[in-house]
């Protein structure tokens, strides 16, 4: 049975970043109960509606709406690992370390990751297979 729109889980992320894209599509893969929905920071107007300080083009944070609240940075991660398929939600464990120090590490990454893993001009065209998994809206925050 199909899961409706409602109960999907927005991932918003930085399409120009390799690494990030690199992480949706792990995450595709590891979703078998079909709940996340994607879309780039380049493709919302993100600042306004979600929170975030800054340019999005310079945004840090990977950010997850679930029910209508936005998660942000280390804490959207397990999150979203929670919902895997695998092993992978043994990693929600890791939430009982105070997000200060979850987020040093995610933020340490964060700001190299284009050194690091690289910058794509454009973000990627996702293949016509998973091109429903994208959008270029999101479900209105509570704040």
């Amino acid at each position: 049975m199909p899961v409706n729109n409602r109960s999907k889980l927005y991932v918003v992320y930085d399409g120009h970043c390799v690494l990030c894209s690199g992480t949706v599509d792990f995450i595709i893969r590891k979703d078998k109960k079909d709940l996340f929905r994607f879309t780039s920071l380049q493709d919302i107007p993100v600042t306004a509606g979600l929170g975030m300080p800054g340019d999005t083009e310079e945004n840090e944070s990977v950010i997850l709406i679930e029910n209508g609240k936005a998660w942000y940075r280390s804490t959207a991660v397990l999150r979203i690992m929670r919902r895997l398929s695998g092993g992978w939600p043994l990693l929600y464990l890791l939430i009982v370390i105070p997000a200060p120090v979850r987020d040093f590490f995610y933020k340490f990454v964060a700001r190299r990751r284009y050194k690091w893993f690289g910058r794509y001009d454009r973000c990627p065209v996702p293949d016509e297979s998973i091109r429903e998994k994208f959008t270029d809206t999101i479900p209105a925050i509570n704040v």
